[in-house]
C-alpha cells in the first residue's frame, strides 16, 4: 500500500474535488452539507499531543480512498465526453479516422 501523505493534503484534495463537483464559480461549495461534514470529521479526528487515535488513521485512509474515487470519476467523465462515439459513421469518415482514403469511382460518382 502506498503512503497516504498528510491529512491536510488529503482534505485539500477532497475540497478541490467538491468544488469541481459543485458546478461553477457562482455556486459556493462551503454552504453544502458535504463540506461541513468533511471539515467537522477532520477536526474531530486530528491528532493532538495527548493521544494518538487509531480512528484518525482509519479516517485518513477512507478519505484518501474517496479522493481517489472522486478524481477517477471526474477524469472518466471528461474522457468519455471527449471520445464517446457519435453514432454510425459513413465509410469515408471511418477511413479518414485511420488515415486511409477510399478509391474514387470512375465517372465522378464517388
Amino acid at each position: 500500500m502506498a503512503a497516504l501523505g498528510s491529512p491536510l493534503r488529503t482534505l485539500r484534495g477532497l475540497l478541490r474535488e467538491l468544488r469541481y463537483a459543485s458546478g461553477g464559480p457562482g455556486r459556493h461549495y462551503r454552504d453544502t452539507p458535504a463540506y461541513q461534514h468533511l471539515v467537522a470529521a477532520f477536526r474531530a479526528h486530528r491528532v493532538t499531543s495527548e493521544k494518538l487515535c487509531r480512528a484518525q488513521q482509519e479516517l485518513h485512509f477512507q478519505a484518501a480512498t474517496y479522493l481517489c474515487l472522486l478524481r477517477s470519476v471526474r477524469e472518466h467523465t471528461a474522457l468519455h465526453q471527449e471520445y464517446h462515439g457519435k453514432g454510425e459513421r459513413s465509410p469515408e469518415e471511418v477511413a479518414g479516422l485511420v488515415g486511409f482514403r477510399l478509391p474514387q469511382q470512375p465517372g465522378g460518382k464517388g
